[in-house]
């Protein structure tokens, strides 16, 4: 499989704590948005990193507080990281390329795609390009916006982070941003470790139902769920239901859907109803046509789903060799996928422990720790 690769080669914080106190500003316009994949990687890496903050060696040399509309205050249990609220419920653009940098200090950091462009000392995590990828998936105005200010943003960072190769190599082929400034800092799993499946009101049903393939995804276009209604009456004869989750996004463009009767769409669910949908699947099927990272698949092998993912973009190094893959234009290939783990339960087993090894690998608080790094670099050196 590919082996994340940190770009920057960013040297180990701890051995370069500066002298005079240094301060670093976060952008927390996440704590105002709907929760999916960026924004779960923005709340991860900032509790994260307050976790590593509450450190003796950084609380001399480091001050950080994270900067959020109105909106957003209180959204996180932060000990170290300080919360400066803004006047009034201003958010959006507005608020992210006016507001914001009037209030930050030293070193700007950036987790959900967009910062200010007035910002130079800034840290930008650009999670994909989805826009450029599968520009079919989004409204005419959010792709204009994205391929508007991604590559100034990119061009103007000092530093660039993408969670995957797969989404840096993508920087580098758009042009937005040569490989040598970018880093590779991918998700973690330990945010499932909090989920608790019994408080789900699914708990109770799932394991006396229907056995069935799980699916997680919106209606964009590039989450390909329509392939598996392809697949559905298929399914069906096989003794499989397909259970859909996830709530349309107001920025995606619609996709018709034509639903069999063994097809259930669960619409929005709770972290506790992910947790019990992950651990009571026959398998869960990921069908993307891209991905930046591809986190429900990490989420599923964390806790013992066996995985069927798309043999392309990011999944390959998130999932390695614990995941079955197949062909996201091929229906027939998802079909055969789930056809073996029906006639091979022993397969099933092996995904279930190769799965839980693999997310071991993915850790929000190593990942924290190379933000870290890369937030140091960019202050002066210690004076000898």
């Amino acid at each position: 499989m590919g082996e994340f690769v940190d770009r920057a080669n960013v040297l180990d914080s701890t051995a370069r704590l500066p002298c005079v106190r240094q301060h670093l500003t976060i952008n927390g316009r996440f704590l105002t948005q709907n929760l999916t994949g960026v924004q779960r990687y923005a709340r991860e890496i900032v509790s994260a990193l307050d976790t590593l903050l509450q450190d003796e060696r950084w609380r001399a040399s480091l001050t950080a507080k994270i900067i959020v509309p109105s909106a957003g205050v209180n959204c996180l249990d932060l000990r170290s990281v300080g919360v400066q609220p803004t006047l009034g419920r201003v958010g959006g653009p507005v608020w992210t390329q006016c507001v914001l940098p009037l209030l930050s200090r030293g070193v700007l950091l950036s987790l959900g795609n967009i910062g200010p462009v007035l910002s130079s000392n800034h840290i930008i995590c650009i999670h994909d390009l989805n826009t450029y990828l599968a520009p079919e998936s989004y409204s005419t105005a959010f792709r204009i916006y994205y391929r508007t200010i991604l590559p100034i943003l990119a061009k103007r960072a000092a530093r660039v982070v993408t969670v995957s190769n797969f989404s840096a190599q993508m920087l580098d082929e758009f042009k937005l941003c040569p490989l040598d400034k970018v880093t590779v800092i991918p998700n973690g799993h330990e945010h499932i470790e909090r989920w608790r499946p019994e408080r789900s009101p699914y708990a109770s049903s799932l394991p006396n139902r229907r056995p069935f393939v799980f699916v997680l995804g919106s209606r964009a276009w590039h989450k390909n769920v329509r392939i598996l209604f392809e697949i559905a009456k298929e399914l069906d004869a096989l003794g499989l239901d397909l259970l859909v989750a996830g709530a349309p996004n107001r920025y995606f463009s619609p996709v018709e859907q034509s639903v069999a009767s063994n097809v259930h769409m669960l619409g929005f669910v709770t972290d506790d109803d992910l947790a019990a949908l992950y651990q009571n699947a026959f398998c869960f099927a990921f069908p993307s046509l891209t991905e930046g990272f591809g986190l429900p698949a990490l989420e599923a092998m964390a806790l013992g789903c066996p995985v069927i993912v798309s043999g392309c973009a990011s999944l390959p190094e998130v999932c390695g060799d614990a995941a079955l893959y197949a062909d996201p234009k091929s229906p027939r290939a998802w079909l055969d996928q789930i056809k073996r783990l029906c006639a091979d339960p022993d397969l099933a087993l092996t995904l279930r422990a190769d799965g839980r090894r693999q997310a071991a690998r993915f850790s929000w608080k190593k990942s924290a720790q190379l933000y870290l790094n890369l937030i140091m670099s960019l202050f002066p050196p210690p004076r000898a």
